[in-house]
């Protein structure tokens, strides 16, 4: 592997402010973003990532490589919650393994951010339809863990029907909005696009940083609760990210020779959503316990992604060609 790119990955300002808020929450330090800041600072990402994607897929010939793209995005979103779903009910009950299955197969739009500043330090750009596979892996994985949910647990837990099910999960406010800017985007007038660049392009790293010291700060609040559920769930927010990306990192060649591509894909694959899951199954599976799945994402498999996963992913695709 480069350790050169490990380092540099390391030293990337925005996760040097993630570790910030691990140390801040960690020594009981008073440093906080205000809750409505943060909203904010979390919706102006998901804009801003829309509306640049949807102005690149505007310049984009929709042909069958972004068909392609589309179609395996939404297969990876299926069958991760599937397999896993059968790792975790061997050691989890039907609800915690179905909630925690639905967050490893949707996807992490932070996680996302990273990977595109990742790439943005390397000067290797990826087409914009990445993502559209992003916004529509939100919701099938959310689908797919209902499913097994409603049809293993005979217990009345998950009884609200597949409609309202993927109602909520368009619904909800961070799939929409990344969903709505990125139609935004590829129906703009270019010129006018323009005038908006400024905000949409140049602040973006600065709101990132702090952005991620709020989840630095988040990560180590919750971590206590994480560790008390076993060695199980955490060697499970390792290896099986890991896995999804490596493997993801090699398939993705059959569905696109473009390095960018290929890397978001297997970040995506590799991530896990800790906001519209967690939002979901409060309402669908209120037996999941929010106190596992939410700390298994955010508090190891999100830092692993952003330390050794990226780095590892990229060598991984770089040597396969």
């Amino acid at each position: 592997m480069n350790f050169d790119l490990l380092y540099s990955n390391l030293t990337n300002p925005t996760l040097l402010f993630f570790i910030l808020g691990i140390i801040a929450a960690s020594i009981k330090s008073d440093l906080e973003i205000p809750a409505s800041s943060f909203k904010f600072i979390s919706l102006y990402l998901l804009f801003s990532i829309g509306f640049k994607g949807g102005q690149e897929l505007a310049h984009s010939n929709i042909d069958r490589e972004v068909l392609f793209s589309l179609l395996f995005g939404l297969l990876l979103a299926a069958l991760i919650p599937l397999y896993t779903f059968f790792i975790l009910i061997k050691k989890l009950d039907i609800s915690n393994s179905g909630a925690i299955a639905a967050s490893y197969g949707s996807v992490s739009a932070v996680t996302f951010v990273t990977a595109s500043s990742f790439l943005e330090l390397l000067g290797i750009s990826f087409d914009g339809h990445m993502v559209a596979v992003m916004a529509l892996m939100e919701f099938p994985a959310i689908i797919v863990g209902v499913l097994l949910i409603m049809h293993f647990d005979k217990s009345g837990n998950g009884n609200i029907s597949l409609k309202q099910t993927l109602r909520h999960s368009i619904s909800n406010g961070s799939v929409l909005m990344i969903m709505g800017s990125l139609l935004i985007g590829y129906i703009s007038n270019g010129k006018q696009a323009m005038e908006i660049k400024p905000f949409t392009t140049d602040i973006f790293k600065g709101f990132l940083a702090i952005f991620l010291l709020e989840m630095g700060i988040t990560t180590a609040k919750r971590f206590s609760a994480f560790r008390r559920n076993g060695w199980f769930v955490a060697s499970f927010s390792i290896f099986i990210p890991l896995i999804n990306g490596c493997a993801v990192a090699f398939m993705s060649g059959f569905v696109t020779n473009d390095i960018g591509n290929r890397f978001i894909f297997s970040v995506l694959a590799a991530s896990a959503s800790y906001i519209a899951v967690p939002a979901a199954m409060r309402i669908v599976a209120p037996k999941a316990d929010p106190g596992i799945y939410i700390p298994m994402a955010l508090g190891l498999t999100f830092p692993m992604n952003i330390t050794i996963g990226m780095p590892l992913y990229y060598y991984l695709i770089t040597i396969s060609g």
